[in-house]
């Protein structure tokens, strides 16, 4: 994946938005790759105790503790399946910290205008992250909103405020 960060904004724009497809339970997400830090080939974790199931652990990359979440376990209450296409996606998550994300056959991308994803009319207030929808000859395709991934709880469990830093 070599289109993941296009040399020019102007560019990119003018073909649409780079997006990462992915599956969770026989049904097709896509990630914004300008939230993508790196893909990775799923790795083993360290859990963390105490945490909800989907949080997987974390895993040590580039001299970084990074918590991942297991999206598939987050979003179907089932554990992503231990494919080799399943990968850990590094995001940035609201611009200050990097989040992994268990991912299930994450191997393709695709280029549209960011105006083809339509809102789908309901109300999920328990699954934020769900974005809008768009829809193509291979049926439905939903967004992840990285940003909305996280309920305040379990933010301040994976990024606990320095000392003396009031929690966001």
């Amino acid at each position: 994946m070599t289109d993941l960060h296009p040399h020019t904004a102007a560019a990119a724009s003018a073909k649409g938005t780079l997006y990462l497809q992915f599956r969770l339970n026989e049904q097709r997400f896509a990630l914004d790759v300008r939230e993508v830090v790196e893909v990775l080939p799923r790795r083993p974790l360290k859990p963390i105790a105490q945490a909800p199931a989907w949080v997987a652990g974390i895993v040590a990359h580039r001299g970084a503790l990074v918590p991942v979440v297991d999206l598939s376990a987050l979003s179907f209450a089932r554990p992503a399946a231990a494919r080799t296409s399943t990968r850990l996606v590094l995001v940035r998550y609201r611009g200050e910290h990097q989040l992994g994300l268990i991912l299930e056959q994450a191997t393709e991308t695709l280029r549209c205008p960011a105006e083809e994803f339509q809102p789908y009319g309901l109300d999920n207030g328990e699954a934020r992250y769900l974005g809008p929808v768009r829809q193509d000859a291979s049926g439905l395709l939903q967004r992840i909103e990285v940003d909305d991934l996280l309920t305040d709880a379990v933010r301040e469990l994976l990024f606990p405020p320095e000392p003396g830093q009031v929690p966001a």
